[in-house]
């Protein structure tokens, strides 16, 4: 395979720069598109996709235009997996097209070549003698007999010698338009496909190309690399709702403990379920008609960016000791709220583009542009969080309040694991797309963004654990810090020593305990007043 990803389609696949389509999913719109220069030859990437073999022929095979006729997005074949070509139409230059014979019907060629991406090596001259890197047969490469001039240079496969396929297109005359029949290619192999148009005449410069095509799964309008991540976010969705059942249950359970923090995990559970459910809406929409409903993709995409603004924000003010340390963020509340703010915005506008932009042809410098400001932001909250942590501990230790020291430490840990899996995952997800610039692995992509949904559903499922409602809020609530948890301890195990028909030995141990806890209460709410202040 080494040897193959030498070949001159793969240097042109990673070169070239793709521009965004306009277009709806498995609905690939071409409008009035321009080809690229690539060696000999001229080329517009028309998509690719990962496409599974139909489950059973397709009729009508022979007759392509019965085909298409019979086949309408309201009426899909199941069962049957092809690329449908509708209207695609090639223009040419005016001046061009005065300068042809009228008389010829034959002025002009344009190739319509579709391809398996491990069939990359039989596209161009490589596998010729002259070990030509060339797209386009020239009178040289023509004198043995390999190919023909002024066509694309394709080595047939002997197992199956219609593929890769080849449909031819001329133009006649003075016309300048050039209508391609509709017609469609049936998938009877299991792969990554791509699509090109391409002609090699010189003469043709300026021609552009316009109408669309339609990718067919045999279940579905889904493109293969995201056919399992509908099951997953299915399956995502129901866990969200049984986690926020049995939040809720505790919720209600224990609702006169409950607290201000208790309230935002409530919201990122709805967000999450939510979320899931949206995109599941989404892609089934998708599978069943072919083009994503805006109004839907948006919600989702909308939903998603701010359920994840809220999980971070969730996790920095968690981390500043918020409702159990300090009864307010103090001066930081405005700092907090403005990195939301820019985070959401950040996110938004990746997931807009990445979700209503073609899925396989997806601009590299675009997405860097976009990608790098949710990534400076992602390390500034990591970098916030930990540092608030280290304070909070601090503070924790300093107060000897252990039971809430015990479940920081906990959180930190837990914290500190899955940012340890997230950085380990961006490794392989680097390594992932190093290694496989054309997607002969799209069959397993889905379990990247699969494995980020885990983590941060597995993330949440923790701080559920860690502060779940219940019958003693003092653990964690910031009206409950005496600045001393022995005092519970203290006052059951002097309970009961009767003087007098009084509780003389409690009230007095309790004086004394009060008396030593109020101290250290009063001098680390006097720090807390100060640091809010400084900040």
């Amino acid at each position: 395979m080494k040897q193959n990803k030498s070949s001159s389609l793969i240097n042109i696949l990673l070169i070239l720069n793709i521009s965004i389509l306009q277009i709806e999913a498995a609905i690939h719109e071409y409008k009035n598109e321009h080809f690229s220069p690539q060696l000999n030859a001229f080329l517009f990437h028309g998509g690719s996709e990962g496409l599974f073999a139909s489950k059973y022929h397709l009729e009508d095979n022979n007759n392509n235009n019965n085909f298409t006729n019979s086949v309408s997005e309201s009426k899909p074949l199941e069962g049957k997996s092809f690329i449908r070509f509708e209207s695609v139409t090639f223009k040419r230059t005016e001046e061009t097209a005065k300068s042809q014979n009228a008389m010829q019907s034959k002025t002009g060629l344009v190739e319509t070549i579709v391809f398996e991406v491990k069939d990359t090596e039989r596209i161009g001259g490589k596998f010729l003698k002259s070990n030509s890197n060339v797209l386009c047969c020239d009178p040289k490469l023509a004198a043995d007999g390999s190919c023909t001039v002024g066509e694309v240079i394709i080595k047939k496969d002997e197992n199956n010698p219609e593929w890769p396929k080849r449909i031819h297109t001329f133009f006649a005359g003075k016309e300048q338009e050039a209508k391609m029949p509709a017609q469609s290619v049936e998938i009877n192999k299991t792969g990554m496909y791509y699509l090109y148009f391409m002609y090699c005449d010189p003469e043709l410069k300026g021609t552009t190309v316009t109408g669309r095509t339609v990718w067919r799964n045999p279940d579905g309008y889904l493109p293969g690399k995201m056919v399992p991540l509908m099951t997953i976010y299915g399956v995502m969705s129901l866990a969200y709702l049984v986690l926020g059942l049995g939040w809720f249950l505790r919720f209600v359970q224990f609702w006169k403990d409950i607290m201000q923090l208790h309230y935002h995990i409530s919201a990122v559970i709805a967000l999450g379920m939510c979320e899931m459910a949206f995109w599941y809406f989404d892609y089934s929409n998708l599978s069943v008609t072919g083009s994503r409903p805006m109004g839907i993709t948006v919600w989702a995409v909308t939903i998603s960016a701010f359920k994840k603004t809220l999980s971070r924000l969730l996790l920095l003010v968690v981390s500043m000791g918020y409702g159990v340390v300090r009864p307010t963020l103090g001066g930081v509340t405005l700092k907090v709220l403005i990195l939301g703010a820019v985070y959401f915005v950040a996110s938004e506008a990746l997931e807009l583009v990445e979700n209503l932009g073609n899925i396989n042809d997806f601009s590299g410098k675009t997405k860097l542009y976009l990608v790098l400001p949710v990534a400076f932001l992602d390390a500034w909250f990591i970098l916030w969080i930990f540092s608030s942590l280290s304070k909070t501990l601090e503070k924790l230790q300093m107060r000897r309040s252990i039971a809430k020291l015990e479940v920081y430490r906990k959180f930190t840990n837990s914290l500190a694991l899955f940012v340890l899996l997230s950085i380990a995952w961006i490794g392989y997800e680097l390594y992932f797309n190093a290694t496989d610039p054309i997607s002969e692995l799209w069959r397993i992509y889905w379990v990247i963004p699969a494995f980020w949904s885990l983590l941060a559903f597995s993330l949440l499922v923790v701080i559920c654990i860690l502060w779940a409602p219940s019958r003693n809020p003092t653990r964690y609530t910031y009206a409950g810090d005496t600045g001393d948890d022995y005092d519970e301890e203290a006052i059951s195990l002097t309970t009961g020593v009767k003087v007098d028909g009084g509780e003389v030995g409690t009230v007095m141990e309790r004086k004394e305990k009060k008396g030593l806890g109020s101290t250290d209460h009063l001098i680390g709410l006097t720090e807390d007043l100060a640091e809010d202040k400084r900040e």
